[in-house]
């Protein structure tokens, strides 16, 4: 696997940080979650990663935290600024005694300006972007695209980008270097084309009426017969004929680039006269642009989705393999393996870390660290 080896020590959070531990695991890498004492955790990205409970504000958990950092290539914080700054295992120490480290800043608005000591949450982040005044229809307010844009894509991928990046640089100069990952920047970045297409006479039109907004009817969805969706997307007039002609219209009735909303009422009760299923068989095969909106309980059933194996199933539990697809290091997924409960790992490290039995019963037995007591079944 591409990142074998790699040892990351991720300090547990929600969502971002998580999942920029779940990508670099499902690649290879050995990652040790940390946990707070006795405390339930919620994250549901930690399938195949160990987990250590340590109280950080104690002196002995401090230590235990610097050791796991002198043998490890990667932090994952995903605290506010001054926080770790606070507790003497910043960058700056943790740097100090492994210089090839590479400490990557997970947070909302960054390390520096006026809202980096300010709480946040995706919605926060991304309209600070700009890119959530871009989403929603016309004459509606803005609608986040729930919490993929900033938390996962400009924050949890975008650090695991950064962190592959110095790693890779890390083979040259032998030297590791802190990450600054914010959710705002790493948004806006991912809207990069957005952005740089602004003066490219597809946005000059309002909120819900440019061409790739719903606000033409042929970039929409459209309700079937069984109160199912289709997503269209016949941009190209090459397609958009082939899209017009599996209707029965032609572009004489619904020219592609005049009449939208009237050309939206015709093809939206065109749509209602069959199933999707229908539908399916009409469109698959064909350069129309035309698929199915299916939801996550019939994704892993599409016929394209089961030939390329792109999700895994565990018991109820469905899970997307990892992408992109490597010729020979490929990822794993790790959805097969339990998700830790807090502390499950402990002792197990602690031995790791040469810690004596004597040592390990003083640390669990004086709220240092925790040892979870019961197997999760997840």
């Amino acid at each position: 696997m591409a990142l074998k080896g790699i040892k990351v020590v991720e300090l547990a959070g929600l969502a971002p940080g998580p999942f920029c531990g779940m990508i670099l695991a499902e690649f290879g890498a050995s990652v040790i979650r940390v946990d707070k004492l006795e405390t339930q955790s919620l994250d549901c990205l930690g399938h195949g990663k160990r987990s250590i409970s340590l109280n950080l504000k104690s002196k002995e958990g401090n230590n235990i935290f610097k050791k796991l950092s002198d043998r490890s290539d990667v932090i994952i914080d995903t605290y506010r600024r001054g926080v770790m700054e606070k507790l003497k295992i910043g960058p700056n120490e943790l740097l100090a005694t492994n210089k090839k480290l590479i400490y990557a800043r997970l947070t909302g608005y960054g390390q520096n300006g006026s809202f980096a000591n300010m709480a946040g949450h995706d919605i926060n982040y991304l309209g600070l972007s700009g890119l959530l005044s871009l989403f929603g229809r016309y004459n509606e307010k803005p609608i986040p695209p729930i919490n993929l844009a900033a938390d996962f894509g400009g924050g949890g991928l975008m650090c695991a980008l950064g962190i592959i990046l110095a790693l890779y640089e890390r083979t040259k100069s032998n030297i590791g270097q802190v990450i600054d990952t914010s959710m705002v920047e790493g948004s806006a970045y991912l809207g990069s084309w957005l952005f740089r297409s602004q003066k490219m006479g597809i946005w000059e039109n309002p909120r819900g009426r440019n061409l790739l907004d719903t606000g033409s009817h042929f970039y929409d969805t459209y309700e079937t017969k069984d109160k199912l969706f289709m997503c269209v997307g016949a941009i190209e007039p090459q397609f958009y004929e082939i899209f017009l002609e599996k209707l029965g219209l032609s572009s004489d009735e619904v020219p592609q680039y005049k009449n939208f909303e009237e050309n939206r009422r015709k093809i939206t009760e065109i749509f209602k006269t069959k199933t999707q299923a229908e539908w399916c068989a009409i469109f698959d095969g064909t350069d129309a642009c035309v698929t199915p909106v299916l939801n996550l309980k019939d994704v892993m059933l599409h016929i394209h989705n089961k030939q390329r194996q792109t999700f895994t199933i565990v018991g109820d539990n469905l899970f997307p393999n990892p992408a992109p697809r490597l010729s020979r290091t490929p990822g794993i997924s790790l959805g097969v393996q339990r998700n830790p409960q807090v502390g499950e790992n402990t002792v197990q490290i602690l031995i790791e870390l040469k810690f004596q039995p004597n040592e390990i019963d003083y640390l669990l037995s004086n709220g240092i660290a925790y040892q979870s007591k019961h197997i999760s079944k997840l």
